[in-house]
């Protein structure tokens, strides 16, 4: 009885996540529900990037280059790209200058008719006396195109050479020492070289890890098995795992972030005291914001929150600075606190002990 009720946890908690990435993306598994979307004011409900019937993608850059700033705000673009050449490219709604964002509009034609490796490989100097808005534009054409170039690799499917790639096989040992050897081996030198290759190779290094984003990423737009395999035996690691009794296993030998807590903490043996009245309010705060979150995500009034996990923090040349210094200040925490992010925040943590209850 005990495993029936944690296999119904189980599918509720992939049901709140499938749930959420249809709202979200109004996809499941790469398949737009609904029919194809073609209107371009669509797209950022579907996604920043859309395939019209006639086989040509327009990607609308306002949520990808919302923090690329022009001389008034954000300066989103419509691309549309037809057989793997840009066809035209359209400035949507904005507040810069009018007079000046004409100037700068002028660039639209050096991208138009080139493929996207000429376009990505393109050095495009700013209007002078636009100077704002063309890097604006500039930099929302490089977000826009870089896109639609993994969109097309991903339609071609992997090469072999990507799969057995350098860092795709390290990262597949590493993850899958990670997975098996904690089960056998509990000398704690091992466990710290782990904690360190999790941090480094996993995080740093492959940025892979789990988190709302990324499973309502591969629910709403499908998995590439061969490319995604790290991040499957983090899956397994973490709804699959408990059902043999190994409950929160990916939190405590695979994430990196949680590895990074535990490694931080070595340094200060000891930890500060929290009473047991303490612990049973930050575990009740860990719950209710758990549940504030979801409703957000489920309403759509703050779905944003996904972006500010600390996880992404690993990707250091793409995270947000407020993530930076999330990331940051549970990382000093975890000196006096153990995994503090881990035991009174982690909503990914919460959803995967709702996952594990039953037992």
């Amino acid at each position: 009885m005990n495993k029936i009720k944690q296999i119904l946890s189980l599918v509720t908690c992939l049901m709140i996540l499938l749930s959420v990435a249809v709202l979200r993306s109004n996809k499941i598994w790469g398949n737009q529900l609904g029919g194809e979307k073609t209107e371009v004011a669509d797209s950022l409900s579907a996604g920043p990037i859309v395939t019209a019937d006639d086989g040509s993608m327009v990607v609308n850059t306002a949520s990808l280059g919302k923090d690329i700033q022009g001389f008034g705000g954000i300066v989103p673009l419509e691309i549309t790209v037809r057989d793997g050449v840009v066809e035209s490219v359209r400035a949507l709604d904005n507040q810069e200058t009018p007079s000046f964002f004409a100037n700068a509009a002028t660039l639209f034609d050096k991208w138009k008719g080139k493929t996207i490796g000429e376009a990505l490989a393109m050095k495009v100097d700013a209007v002078s006396g636009a100077t704002y808005s063309s890097h604006a534009i500039i930099a929302n054409m490089q977000r826009g195109l870089q896109l639609v170039a993994k969109k097309q690799e991903a339609d071609r499917g992997p090469a072999l050479a990507d799969v057995l790639s350098l860092k795709n096989v390290v990262a597949l040992i590493v993850v899958l020492l990670a997975a098996i050897l904690p089960l056998f081996v509990k000398n704690r030198r091992y466990q710290l070289v782990q904690m360190v290759l999790n941090v480094v190779v996993l995080g740093f290094w492959c940025g892979s890890f789990l988190s709302y984003a990324s499973l309502m990423g591969f629910l709403a737009n499908g998995m590439n098995l061969w490319l995604t395999l790290v991040p499957v035996v983090m899956i397994v690691t973490a709804f699959v795992y408990p059902l043999f009794g190994k409950k929160s296993y990916y939190c405590a030998h695979v994430c990196p972030f949680g590895s990074l807590q535990q490694v931080a903490g070595q340094l200060i043996p000891h930890k500060l005291k929290i009473g047991a009245a303490t612990l049973r309010f930050l575990d009740t705060f860990r719950q209710l914001l758990w549940a504030v979150l979801m409703l957000l995500l489920w309403s759509g009034a703050w779905a944003g929150w996904t972006d500010y996990e600390p996880f992404s923090a690993f990707i250091m040349d793409q995270a947000s600075l407020p993530v930076i210094i999330i990331a940051g200040v549970f990382v000093v925490l975890s000196l006096f606190v153990q995994r503090p992010y881990c035991r009174f925040v982690c909503p990914m943590g919460t959803l995967l002990k709702l996952a594990q209850k039953g037992e």
